[in-house]
């Protein structure tokens, strides 16, 4: 009772604005993604920030790139800036060695245009390995445009095949400006944050005397909302986190969790729940609450590699990812016969899957990059935007998009139906076998 008590107050405690339902849109498809983000650049006239993991040097990476060098050639006035992860713009593709970085694309299109805009690496671990930006969303003039992609061809639907994810854009300026100025205080120290058109050899160690201190600050950042509106039946927060210790959005996560009565909606790509997270999803099945988990069949997972193509250890995860989704199932076996527990696994031939967010009892919505796994726990840069829907006036979009969703899943009925081990092809069971048999296995799922 007491800790419920506490999780109330936590949850009432966050800085919130209301919103009109007529100015929220969900979009469902990776199509809409990149015909929204285009429209919306182009429409623009005050200001862009655009907050992702990465911009690829892609033909859909180039369009994006080139439209807001358009729209800034346009109105000079026009502030544009677009944060993206320093390591991973500064190196190619997993796999790939050599080549032109992402970094070396912005420098040569920017080359060819006289009005320039802003290109921010920011470097939240001094190596990708334990740390990266995954602050996501765009902000257009008075409009928050939020997903969990970033910006490619997969995610923008750009060939053929598609990575689904969720799309939300909400319309609110006081939703717009505290998201803007929340990435300004974060991101804003440029002995950090290192502009991305500037010679490779002049940024490439500038941030490390400076980092730890700006490490200190961004964990204690905030969005903050000034001069909120009376919270109405439909209220929005932004929530940031990184780290372990005072992370407001891990926190409300579990929160919400802890309160929930009837039902819990999960959406995740990877499933790797670190144990603070698999307890409050135990408890919730516990006290009765259905909990339903919507996540990637290992083929729909963006590390997958199909038979017949060359092997590399990359593509072990997938099937790491899925030994513990087994594990899980078999573990809660007795809450799928009770009707308590339902495991969907999502496949449409060969796209993938990078869905992320939670809704309980169809009236607190979570939209987030947070994979919920020890990643997204404890290393990389999160955020998110928490919804409380008061009277279901969002349902009919949310419903809407979760039909679309579980059209391409199946039902796991019994642990038997994932694979396991001896199923997999040579080369990954030996990989595993590798990894467990040194113990590796251990401190890998800390890490992914």
């Amino acid at each position: 009772m007491l800790q419920n008590l506490l999780n109330k107050r936590r949850l009432a405690a966050l800085s919130r604005t209301a919103i009109d339902a007529a100015a929220v849109q969900v979009f469902c498809s990776a199509t809409e993604y990149k015909e929204r983000v285009l429209c919306l650049i182009a429409q623009a006239r005050q200001r862009i920030v655009i907050t992702a993991l990465y911009l690829q040097a892609d033909e859909a990476g180039e369009q994006i790139l080139r439209a807001l060098y358009q729209a800034k050639q346009q109105n000079p006035a026009l502030d544009v800036r677009v944060y993206v992860d320093f390591h991973r713009a500064r190196r190619g593709l997993i796999g790939q060695s050599g080549g032109r970085t992402n970094a070396d694309f912005y420098r040569a299109i920017a080359a060819e245009y006289k009005e320039q805009i802003l290109i921010y690496g920011v470097p939240v671990k001094k190596r990708e390995l334990f740390g990266v930006l995954h602050l996501k969303g765009f902000v257009f003039d008075d409009s928050l445009f939020y997903s969990g992609a970033s910006l490619n061809n997969i995610y923008l639907a750009e060939q053929q095949r598609y990575r689904a994810d969720r799309y939300l854009q909400i319309d609110n300026k006081q939703l717009a400006d505290a998201f803007a100025a929340g990435h300004q205080e974060a991101l804003g120290n440029l002995d950090v944050v290192q502009s991305l058109l500037a010679p490779e050899q002049d940024i490439a160690q500038a941030y490390k005397t400076a980092h730890r201190s700006w490490l200190k600050h961004a964990r204690s950042c905030r969005y903050l909302l000034k001069g909120q509106s009376q919270p109405g039946p439909l209220n929005a927060s932004l929530l940031m986190g990184m780290g372990r210790l005072n992370n407001q959005l891990n926190q409300s996560i579990l929160a919400m969790l802890a309160l929930a009565e009837r039902e819990v909606l999960i959406y995740t790509p990877y499933f790797n729940p670190p144990p603070v997270l698999a307890k409050a999803l135990r408890k919730c099945l516990k006290r009765g609450v259905k909990l339903c988990i919507v996540v990637g069949d290992k083929t729909a997972n963006d590390f997958y590699i199909p038979p017949g193509q060359k092997f590399n250890r990359i593509g072990g995860l997938p099937y790491l990812y899925e030994t513990i989704l087994r594990k899980f199932v078999k573990n809660n076996q007795k809450f799928i016969d009770a009707g308590l527990l339902d495991v969907r696994l999502w496949r449409h031939e060969d796209n993938s899957y990078h869905l992320k967010g939670i809704s309980v009892d169809g009236v607190r919505h979570l939209f987030t990059g947070h994979n919920l796994n020890p990643r997204a726990f404890a290393l990389d840069f999160e955020n998110g935007i928490l919804v409380d829907d008061e009277l279901g006036q969002l349902q009919p979009q949310l419903q809407h998009e979760q039909q679309i969703i579980l059209a391409n899943t199946s039902t796991i009925r019994h642990y038997t139906q994932i694979e396991m081990m001896r199923d997999y092809p040579e080369q990954v069971k030996k990989l595993l076998s590798k990894i467990k048999g040194v113990g590796v296995d251990l401190v890998l799922k800390r890490l992914i």
